[in-house]
C-alpha cells in the first residue's frame, strides 16, 4: 500500500511539473546556473529551460514569436521597447547593474588603466556590437570619454556578443571590454585581477542597468511569475554579488 501510495505522489508531482523557457544574456550566463539552483531547491517542480543570446537577438526573437515567458537583458531599452510593443506585461525593472572590465589572457600592467590599450604590443582589441550589446556600447562610450578612441580604432574588432567577445580575447585578441562578471566565475579562476583583468572606471560609461519583463507568452503559467519574483530576493541578490555584479 506504501509503495502504490509514494507511486501515486511522483505521478502527480510529474503531471503537474511546468517547463518554462527564459530568455537570458549572455553577461549572466555563469550567474543564471546558480540562481536556476537555487531556485529549484522551493521550486523542484519547475522545470527552468536556459536561452542565452546577446540581448538584441534575443529581442529579435521575442518579436518574432519566440515561445519565451521572461526575458532577462543586459540593459533596459530592450524591454522597454517590448513594453512598449504589448510583448511584456510587466515594466521593465533593474534586478542588477553590470560592470564592465578589461581583460588579458595573458599579464599586463594594469597599472595604466584604460591607456594600456594604446600600447604598441596591443594591436588587437575585442569588444561586443555598440549597435546590439548593451556591455559593447558601454566600452565605446569608455573610449571615448578617455578620448582615446582615435588612437585606437583600427585596432578594434567586434563580436556579435559578450561571451564571444571573451572568446576572441582567450583566443585571437591581445585584450578586450568584457562583463566583469564572466571573471567571477570558476572557469576563470586562473586569470588574476590586477595582473590579467581590471574592472574599469564606472565614471567611462553611463551605468549598465539590467531589466527583466514577464512577457506575454508566459502570462497564464505561475511559475514565470514566481522566477521573476525569486530575482529581487536576498538569496538572489547574494548571488549577483558574488558575479561582480551592483545591488
Amino acid at each position: 500500500m506504501k509503495k502504490i501510495l509514494l507511486t501515486l505522489i511522483f505521478c502527480s508531482l510529474t503531471l503537474n511539473a511546468v517547463t518554462i523557457n527564459i530568455a537570458v544574456a549572455t553577461n549572466v550566463s555563469y550567474a543564471i546556473q546558480e540562481l536556476k539552483s537555487k531556485f529549484l531547491q522551493t521550486h523542484p517542480d519547475i522545470d527552468i529551460n536556459i536561452i542565452l543570446g546577446s540581448s538584441g537577438k534575443l529581442t529579435a526573437q521575442i518579436s518574432h514569436g519566440a515561445p519565451y515567458g521572461l526575458f532577462m537583458s543586459a540593459n533596459m531599452l530592450y524591454p522597454s521597447k517590448l513594453y512598449e510593443n504589448k510583448l511584456a506585461i510587466t515594466q521593465p525593472q533593474v534586478y542588477a547593474k553590470g560592470a564592465l572590465a578589461l581583460f588579458s589572457a595573458k599579464t599586463r600592467d594594469f597599472s595604466l588603466g584604460i591607456q594600456l590599450i594604446a600600447s604598441k604590443d596591443i594591436q588587437k582589441i575585442a569588444l561586443a556590437n555598440p549597435k546590439t550589446a548593451p556591455y559593447g556600447k558601454a566600452a565605446f562610450e569608455a573610449l571615448q570619454t578617455s578620448k582615446i578612441y582615435t588612437d585606437i580604432q583600427t585596432k578594434l574588432i567586434f563580436a556579435e556578443s559578450i561571451s564571444q567577445t571573451l572568446s576572441y580575447v582567450i583566443t585571437a585578441a591581445d585584450i578586450g571590454f568584457i562583463a566583469s562578471s564572466s571573471l567571477y566565475s570558476a572557469k576563470m579562476s586562473y586569470y588574476k585581477k590586477g595582473t590579467h583583468w581590471l574592472e574599469l572606471d564606472p565614471s567611462l560609461y553611463s551605468p549598465i542597468e539590467q531589466g527583466v519583463v514577464l512577457l506575454s507568452f508566459g502570462q497564464d503559467i505561475q511559475a514565470y511569475r514566481l522566477f521573476y519574483e525569486f530575482l529581487f530576493t536576498l538569496d538572489a541578490q547574494k548571488i549577483f554579488k558574488k558575479y561582480g555584479y551592483i545591488i
